[in-house]
This record gives structure tokens, C-alpha cells and sequence, in this order.
């Protein structure tokens, strides 16, 4: 799951311990996002920034949760089509699981992977919620490391 780390980063999950996943406005990428379940894990990848890359991770805790910010006119991600008798779209609450001791960067994650093993590195992916294949998953919290 990806963000820029100035509109909201693992700092900011840290603090807060958890957060609603909230503001995805791809169809693609939420629908993946529906695919959850509680208990699973997810990474925590910086984008948008110098280096690129995973940082963390999160646990899933709660689906199926509408977005609030489609209903709100302040909202950045407001949406004027979705309204509470036919909401458009949904979030997700995921809790704090740790930080790892260094970033895995978009190039390491290239030397390491194919774009099957890891559609994160596939040049022009915009998606911010990419499924990670089990295998894959556990080769990176391998390299990766213990979490702090």
C-alpha cells in the first residue's frame, strides 16, 4: 500500500497506531483493497519521494468500511456521484505493525524481483494498493529484517 510520505507516512502511522486507509478513487486499486481480510499484512511503501520504497508494515484490522471523505465537500477526496444511499466507495482501518531498519528501494526491489513477483516495480504503475504474492511476501520480510 503506497503513500507519499508528506501527505502521510509511517511517522504518521507510528504516532497514531492506527488509520483509515482511506481516499482511493481507482476502481482497481480498491477492489484489491476489498480483497483484505482482517489479519492480513501489508507493506508500508514510501512513493513519491527520494528514494522510493517499502518502509513498513501494517496489519489489517477492520473492511469494509465506507470512506467518509467521499461524502464531504472539504474533502480532497470528495465525491460528488457517491452519496450514502449508493456510496462508491470504501476503506479499510489498518494498525501499526513496526518500521524496518532501512527502506527497500524501488531499485533494490528491481534487482530483486520480477514485475510478476512484485507488480509494485512495473514502470507506470500508479496503483496505490497492489496485491504482494504470498512467496513474495515472505522472501521480503526475510530480506528486510526484523521490524522496530
Amino acid at each position: 500500500m503506497k503513500s507519499e510520505p508528506d501527505a502521510y507516512g509511517i511517522a504518521d502511522l507510528r504516532r497514531e497506531k492506527t488509520t483509515l486507509w482511506d481516499g482511493i478513487r481507482n476502481y482497481q486499486a480498491r477492489n484489491f483493497m476489498r480483497t483484505m481480510q482482517p489479519g492480513d499484512q501489508a507493506f508500508f511503501y514510501h512513493s513519491n519521494c527520494k528514494p522510493p520504497g517499502i518502509i513498513g508494515l501494517m496489519e489489517v484490522i477492520e473492511i469494509g468500511l465506507l470512506d467518509p471523505t467521499q461524502f464531504d465537500p472539504q474533502a480532497k477526496y470528495y465525491d460528488p456521484k457517491s452519496n450514502p444511499d449508493k456510496p462508491r466507495w470504501d476503506c479499510a482501518r489498518l494498525e501499526f505493525r513496526g518500521e524496518f531498519s532501512e527502506l527497500m528501494s524501488l531499485d533494490q526491489l528491481r534487482e530483486l524481483y520480477t514485475e510478476e513477483q512484485l507488480p509494485v516495480i512495473k514502470r507506470g504503475n500508479r496503483l496505490s494498493i497492489l496485491p504482494v504474492p504470498d512467496a513474495t511476501a515472505e522472501d521480503l520480510l526475510m530480506r528486510l529484517g526484523a521490524l522496530h
